[in-house]
């Protein structure tokens, strides 16, 4: 378990075709005024985005016990999800939501090691400027300029 208390985010992981897995980020929100919380998807990741930020998202399932996608967690009755730390969730959602629109690998491998090389610091401000209502695509936009360098 990370530093912080699990259940926050919880990481969706859904077997494809052959070897491959889709991975949905998904985040719990408190519930205001008497009501129950609500589950929103962070972002979703497959495919060559996925294949880029491999290693990163294993690592950091590592430092949460986790032996990997496959972790008899990933497959147990609560329908193939992983519950994660607020500062694991944080970066996975950044990387997911830096990630999900480029095309260009060489793109993904900057993104990805920028934000590999953030602080949590950075990583939370980040997320809650992606994040944001109304202003999120604007900063997930910045944010992949300034990690990919251009």
């Amino acid at each position: 378990m990370s530093r912080d208390e699990r259940g926050r985010f919880r990481l969706r992981v859904e077997p494809l075709a052959g070897e491959t897995y889709r991975l949905t980020l998904l985040q719990q929100q408190p519930g205001s005024n008497g009501r129950r919380p609500t589950v929103q998807r962070v972002g979703t990741l497959e495919g060559t985005p996925l294949l880029v930020a491999l290693d990163q998202v294993l690592e950091l399932l590592r430092r949460e016990g986790y032996r990997g996608l496959r972790d008899r967690a990933a497959t147990s009755e609560r329908g193939g999800e992983l519950e994660l730390g607020e500062t694991t969730g944080v970066r996975l959602g950044l990387l997911f939501l830096a990630l999900r629109p480029l095309r260009r690998v060489e793109r993904m491998e900057r993104v990805a090691g920028g934000v590999r090389a953030m602080t949590d610091e950075e990583a939370y401000y980040w997320f809650s400027k992606c994040v944001a209502p109304g202003g999120g695509h604007r900063a997930r936009r910045a944010l992949r300029v300034l990690l990919a360098e251009e």
